[in-house]
């Protein structure tokens, strides 16, 4: 009998990809900061864009095909809430930054083991039924929660945010060539970057919108989560579908028997 292919909704690892991921996370620390310091405050302010992300998350694992503008709003969305979920305990509740980012960190590594128990992988290529999307994306809001987290950490232990953004810039490439010069795990890598992407877009936001007196260049809240809102749709309007996505699907029969390091979205990075 052969094997039933299913398409994926999710966009494919590409150069471009990684652009479009620290453009959206930059986005997501300031427009994140910007509601949560309105005058809607920290709980609120969370809670809004908790709804707003499981909105969309809904919509995007509902639709029946590809829509990049649907999947990269998920994808802000989830940076924004982020940004709100990894400050809440620190600005509310006065968890130490290495408490929140080790709390986040256990919840990520929880929420890839379930799915990899649950589905038998937790490549890319295998993001083709509601059910596996829906882990998807519960670990990409995990993640990006680590990830501001991180950032924050690294920013407070007297890096400044300067230093916090050339060090997971440093990191980042480092991965980036254990990818072409190794064999390790693309997987594994691929996660990584993902969860370092974060902190890198959460650090050049608040060097954004810090003052001065920071090291930041001081810029209104508001507008720059607009202008970094427009640079992204530019991207997902202006960057041809064929680059974007979707993902090629790996079959859905017999996907635990594969190695997840044969991912071919990975191995075409």
């Amino acid at each position: 009998m052969p094997v039933k292919e299913y398409a994926t909704k999710v966009a494919k690892v590409t150069a471009v990809f990684w652009v479009m991921k620290i453009i959206s996370t930059t986005f997501g620390e300031v427009a994140g900061d910007a509601v949560t310091k309105s005058s809607l405050g920290n709980l609120v302010g969370t809670l809004v864009l908790a709804a707003v992300y499981i909105a969309v998350a809904a919509a995007q694992i509902g639709a029946k095909r590809f829509h990049p503008l649907l999947y990269w709003a998920v994808i802000a969305a989830g940076t924004t809430v982020g940004t709100a979920m990894a400050d809440y305990p620190h600005r509310v509740l006065g968890w130490p930054y290495w408490a929140t980012s080790s709390g986040f960190l256990l919840l990520t590594l929880a929420s890839l083991f379930l799915w990899r128990q649950a589905t038998g992988s937790v490549a890319v290529s295998t993001v083709a039924s509601p059910r596996t999307e829906a882990f998807y994306w519960v670990t990409i809001l995990l993640s990006q929660t680590l990830g501001t987290a991180l950032g924050d950490f690294a920013s407070n232990t007297g890096l400044g945010d300067d230093g916090a953004a050339w060090l997971f810039a440093a990191a980042l490439a480092v991965l980036a060539a254990l990818y072409f010069f190794t064999s390790i795990s693309r997987l594994a890598l691929f996660w990584a970057a993902f969860i370092l992407s974060r902190p890198l877009g959460a650090t050049l936001g608040d060097l954004l919108i810090h003052p001065a007196s920071r090291g930041g260049l001081g810029l209104d809240m508001a507008w720059t989560a607009v202008s970094l809102g427009a640079v992204l749709l530019a991207f997902v309007l202006l960057v041809p579908r064929r680059i974007q996505g979707p993902a090629e699907a790996e079959p859905q029969q017999g996907a635990e028997d594969r190695s997840e390091d044969e991912d071919p979205q990975l191995q075409a990075v």
